[in-house]
């Protein structure tokens, strides 16, 4: 598995809650066409306006094919910040509860 890692700094607290609620009511339809991602996580901290989305793919070729789709993509809702480079990873553990 693999992990595209993105984040935002400077944003405004309330979009970055409104953003994440939003993400979260939608998240029933999947990712967005064009992302093959088995998986996503949006990690917020409003109140020091920061935010990480990492998503996550079965196959390196889906990961790069995600990216460069989020790539044509604004930030959901505006007051995100300004976002940091982009990482990506091999994921060497996935637990979950």
């Amino acid at each position: 598995m693999y992990a595209r890692v993105a984040s935002w700094d400077g944003g405004d607290a309330e979009a970055i809650r409104a953003s994440a609620e939003g993400i979260q009511s939608r998240s029933a339809e999947g990712p967005p066409e064009g992302v093959p991602a088995v998986g996503f996580l949006l990690l917020i901290d409003p109140d020091n306006g920061r935010s990480i989305g990492i998503s996550l793919y079965a196959t390196e070729e889906d990961m790069h094919t995600g990216d460069a789709t989020l790539n044509e993509m604004s930030p959901p809702g505006d007051g995100m910040g300004t976002r940091q480079p982009v990482e990506f990873y091999e994921v060497g553990v996935d637990m979950r509860v």
